[in-house]
């Protein structure tokens, strides 16, 4: 009798058009495969029911979820060795997807041996971490809601665990390599204040202020009254915490607020940091504008957000189901150069425009660290699955920051004063501290 392993090597190569670049375990226990390469583990017959109904990226989403494919080994080394069978990129795209996984087709021709090797079985239900369908439009004030509960309310003790004791859950700004994930933390909000030519008494807007680490650094070290926004009640009673404890009830202002309900401008400045990606391309521009009119004249803003490739027909991108479905709901990313085209139909003039995409990189890796150190207790503060979606969607945004596959962007932009003048320096900077401009 041909044991799993190598029954379902065969079926891979078939299917993927090559080889698997990585060691196979079986749910019987057999293996095959090169010896020296991470193991992909299928642990039930389960995971090819899931890529029997659900063929391609969903199938694998969800059995990675529910625990049924796992890697032992270096995970990010198996997403590298993995990237070239599974993603295919191309300059012209397929039709109506961004992005999609070549087994598709593939697997629905040998779907008879899938069902010969794994049994006759109903769909299995999703992991209770999937998002339920959504209805209606995107990016309702509803509708954003509850995708940013999906994601934020899984327990403020469960971030604390993956990010550190910064609360920040954007790109760290590395002055080199050996510096910790603090002090990435510590330049990247100073590096934001500083952009903002922040000064004592002037009013600060940050929307999406997480558990408001931008508006605790910029009040403590440039004194300014600042107001931090989000639509996440977790995240709102954590960030109220630490203004009470830090003595700063008397200049920080924490909000539950859409950025579409402030009508209390207007603001010196404005900090948006990683938050630009829940707005969605549709609803970009009412974003923009609503910025606009919320700062002087002469105000800056800083938008910090993560950015796609452009396509040669954006009508073909389609989100990430994994993302989509796990992670972030109804996100979008966009092509930088859209970005700062919204920005200035808005009204706004962008002046700087900064790359750290190799910085989201160490960030991430630095994330992925910890969860990986406190596995146990992370599993314990949410679920099996939801660690497992952690562990995967930051290991291969490491990868894809890494391999320029997205980018993250600072713009800064102002909104002119009448006449055009803009308030803004004549040369550039000084934004970086000297020692990383030594570098």
């Amino acid at each position: 009798m041909v044991q799993a392993a190598g029954r379902l090597d065969t079926l891979l190569k078939e299917t993927l058009g090559g080889p698997l670049p990585l060691r196979l375990r079986a749910w019987d226990g057999s293996e095959v495969g090169p010896a020296d390469a991470p193991t992909l583990v299928v642990r039930s017959r389960r995971a090819l029911h899931r890529l029997l109904w659900r063929p391609g990226e969903l199938g694998l989403a969800r059995a990675w979820v529910a625990g049924e494919i796992t890697v032992e080994g270096d995970l990010y080394e198996a997403l590298r060795r993995l990237a070239p069978l599974l993603w295919q990129r191309t300059e012209q795209p397929e039709p109506r997807r961004a992005r999609g996984l070549r087994p598709d087709t593939r697997l629905l021709r040998t779907a008879g041996q899938v069902l010969a090797l794994a049994g006759p079985s109903l769909p299995p239900p999703p992991p209770r971490e999937e998002v339920p369908p959504r209805h209606g439009l995107k990016h309702t004030l509803r509708r954003d809601r509850a995708a940013i509960s999906h994601h934020y309310d899984v327990g403020n003790d469960f971030y604390t665990m993956v990010l550190g004791p910064s609360m920040v859950y954007s790109c760290g700004y590395w002055p080199d390599r050996d510096s910790t994930l603090e002090q990435a933390q510590a330049a990247k909000l100073d590096l934001v204040c500083r952009k903002l030519a922040l000064k004592p008494g002037m009013r600060l807007l940050d929307v999406g202020c997480g558990w408001g680490s931008m508006v605790l650094h910029a009040a403590e070290h440039y004194g300014v009254h600042a107001v931090g926004i989000t639509i996440s009640v977790e995240q709102a009673e954590f960030a109220r915490k630490r203004v009470v404890d830090a003595g700063l009830t008397d200049r920080v202002e924490i909000r539950v607020q859409d950025y579409r309900q402030i009508d209390d401008g207007p603001f010196d400045a404005i900090s948006s940091i990683g938050m630009a990606e829940h707005v969605g391309s549709a609803a970009y521009l009412t974003y923009a504008r609503q910025l606009h009119g919320l700062l002087r004249p002469g105000g800056r803003l800083l938008n910090h957000q993560i950015a796609r490739p452009p396509r040669e027909d954006e009508s073909t991108y389609a989100v990430d189901e994994f993302i989509d479905r796990y992670v972030f709901p109804d996100g979008e990313l966009s092509p930088v150069g859209s970005t700062v085209s919204l920005l200035e139909r808005a009204g706004l003039e962008v002046r700087d425009l900064e790359s750290i995409r190799e910085h989201y990189a160490l960030t991430l890796r630095a994330w992925v660290a910890n969860l990986e150190r406190e596995w146990a207790d992370a599993v314990r503060l949410v679920t099996p699955g939801r660690a497992r979606i952690w562990r995967l969607y930051m290991a291969a945004s490491a990868l894809a920051f890494e391999q320029n596959g997205i980018g993250v962007n600072q713009v800064l932009a102002v909104r002119p004063r009448s006449g055009g003048s803009s308030e803004m320096p004549l040369v550039r900077g000084p934004w970086s501290p000297p020692e990383a401009a030594a570098d």
